[in-house]
């Protein structure tokens, strides 16, 4: 079978993209161990509020770890807790989240912060808040008659 010149380059390049396209995939996952968020922890959505660090939602001051703070929320039927929170400037926050009920999104404007909260679920991000300001917390997963009032705010401060 003949094939034109231009066809064979075509083939390769496409050969060559491919290989490097699941080269790069199998590097994340197996040698630095990036996994999908549902890999992570699991919890029991029916203990959420029994179980820690879920029982006391908020910004709490951690010692030994890499990070400062964790900042754990609870989502559920078009609200957040904690509603509002202060955090310090510059400080390196571990935000831990999920939910009782249905699906919901939590997302920081103005920041990398993206979550999908699925009920079973924990999710984790960790974050330097390096700019003072307000930062407005939205659902961005539609979660039932009264996703649009589903808000919450975190208030980066100096101290």
């Amino acid at each position: 079978m003949h094939m034109h010149k231009f066809e064979k380059i075509w083939l390769t390049f496409g050969i060559g993209c491919l290989v490097v396209f699941l080269t790069v995939v199998g590097v994340s996952a197996f040698y630095l161990g990036n996994k999908p968020a549902s890999c992570l922890t699991t919890i029991d959505p029916e203990k959420v509020t029994q179980t820690k660090p879920f029982d006391k939602p908020g910004l709490h001051k951690v010692e030994g770890k890499e990070w400062d703070y964790e900042l754990v929320f609870v989502a559920s039927a078009f609200s957040y807790q904690p509603a509002q929170v202060e955090v310090p400037l510059g400080a390196k926050v571990k935000v831990i989240a999920t939910t009782t009920d249905v699906v919901h999104g939590l997302e920081v404007a103005g920041t990398n912060i993206n979550m999908m909260l699925e009920p079973g679920y924990i999710n984790e991000y960790t974050t330097t808040f390096d700019k003072a300001g307000e930062y407005l917390i939205v659902c961005n997963e539609y979660c039932g008659t009264g996703h649009h009032l589903m808000f919450s705010k975190i208030e980066v401060v100096e101290k």
